[in-house]
C-alpha cells in the first residue's frame, strides 16, 4: 500500500531523514518509534507532501507522491492527523469533523463517513454542537483522528496520538484506533514512547537521528538491548 524507498529530506541544509525505508500493507497498523527530534513527524510530513525529497521515492497504491500537492495525497486515499491535533477552533464538533466531507467529496456517502467518524470516539457525538475551544486536549486529539477519518482514507497517519494525554483518555484513543483497524483501513503511527505501542500493531520500525535502526515485529525490539536503550524501553 504504502513504501517509502531511501528517503532523504533535508530543512535548511541539515540533512533531517537519511535512507529511510518502510512499508505498510493493506489493513496494517505500523508503528513509527523514536526520540523526540529522531525524524518521525518529518517522515509523516515527507509522506503528506509537505516536505520535498532530497532523493529516494515515497509510493501509495503505485502512485508516486513525490512532487504531488498535499491536497492531492489527501484525495488519494491518506488521511493525516498531526502531533498539535489542528483543530478548526472556530467551529464546533459537528462542523470539524463534515468538513472533511466538503474537502474530499468522492468516496462512501458523507453521512456514512460521519457516522463512523463519531463510532470511532462515540463522545464526540455528544460535544457536536461544541466549539472547539472548549474540547480538553484529549478530545482535541480525537477530534482530530476523527476529522482525518471522515475523509475516508484508506490509510490514517497519526503523529504521537497518545502524547501528553491523561490516563483516564487513553483507552479511549486505543479503542478508537482499534475501530479504525477492523474497518479496514491501513495506519502508520509516530510514537515517541515503545509503551504506548498497540498490541495490534503488526511491525515497527525505530528512527534514530534520521535514519532507521530497527525493522521488524514489535516482539522483536525488545530482544534487542541496543535499540531498548535508544527508546527507553
Amino acid at each position: 500500500m504504502l513504501t517509502l524507498r531511501d528517503v532523504d529530506v533535508s530543512i535548511q541544509a541539515s540533512e533531517i531523514l537519511r535512507r529511510v525505508s518502510l512499508e505498510v500493507g493493506e489493513r496494517e497498523v505500523v508503528c513509527l518509534v523514536g526520540r523526540n527530534g529522531a525524524g518521525k513527524t518529518t517522515t509523516l510530513r515527507a509522506i503528506m507532501g509537505y516536505l520535498r525529497l532530497r532523493a529516494g521515492t515515497i509510493e501509495f497504491l503505485g502512485r508516486n507522491l513525490a512532487g504531488l500537492p498535499t491536497h492531492q495525497i489527501a484525495n488519494l486515499g491518506i488521511g493525516y492527523a498531526p502531533e498539535g491535533s489542528a483543530i478548526f477552533p472556530d467551529l464546533t464538533v459537528g462542523e470539524n469533523v463534515e468538513i472533511s466531507t466538503w474537502t474530499r467529496p468522492g468516496g462512501r456517502p458523507a453521512p456514512e463517513r460521519v457516522d463512523l467518524a463519531y463510532a470511532t470516539f462515540p463522545v464526540l457525538r455528544t460535544y457536536a454542537r461544541r466549539k472547539g475551544t472548549q474540547m480538553s486536549g484529549g478530545e482535541r486529539k480525537m477530534l482530530s483522528i476523527a476529522r482525518a477519518l471522515a475523509l475516508d482514507p484508506r490509510m490514517l497517519l497519526l503523529d504521537e496520538p497518545f502524547e501528553g494525554l491523561s490516563p483516564a483518555i487513553i483507552p479511549a484513543v486505543s479503542r478508537g484506533i482499534a475501530t479504525i483497524t477492523e474497518a479496514g483501513h491501513a495506519i502508520l503511527m509516530a510514537e515517541s514512547n515503545i509503551h504506548h505501542v498497540p498490541e495490534i500493531a503488526t511491525r515497527l520500525y525505530v528512527i534514530e537521528r534520521g535514519e532507521i535502526i530497527f525493522a521488524g515485529r514489535p516482539a522483536d525490539v525488545r530482544r534487542d538491548p541496543a535499540v531498548l536503550r535508544i527508546i527507553g524501553g
